[in-house]
């Protein structure tokens, strides 16, 4: 091996696989150019980011680790979404979950895939 070298496999690499994945249409209302990165909470995005905040929730952009998308301003462009994975847990941000990304499930069901199949509930609102 040479110092630096790098030795790519062969083949095509598949992101998010079995993942369910939702498209929404984004269209950047502000005067300044918006990136949003791969795993940020998209429903907490900048809020000139206009979109279904309520159908984002749960979800992050589906493009590799490490990678973001470029909002330039005036301009829409559709994006697609996969539920973030893990405990689901969203701490900071923006602070509109700082939290639990679900509501506690008192009686789970072992069958049932939390990540494939979310219930996303609705995002706090004004004096929640």
């Amino acid at each position: 091996m040479i110092p630096g070298e790098l030795l790519p496999g062969t083949g095509d690499v598949t992101i998010n696989p079995g993942r369910p994945v939702r498209t929404l249409p984004v269209l950047n209302t502000g005067d300044r150019p918006v990136q949003v990165g791969s795993h940020y909470h998209f429903a907490e995005a900048n809020p000139a980011l206009e979109f279904d905040r309520a159908a984002a929730w749960g979800h992050r952009l589906g493009i590799p680790a490490g990678t973001s998308v470029r909002f330039e301003p005036g301009i829409g462009r559709d994006v697609d979404l996969v539920p973030l994975g893990g405990a689901r847990i969203v701490p900071g941000l923006r602070g509109e979950c700082a939290g639990p990304l679900d509501p506690p499930d008192p009686d789970p069901d072992p069958d049932s895939d939390p990540v494939l199949d979310p219930v996303p509930p609705e995002p706090a609102g004004e004096g929640s």
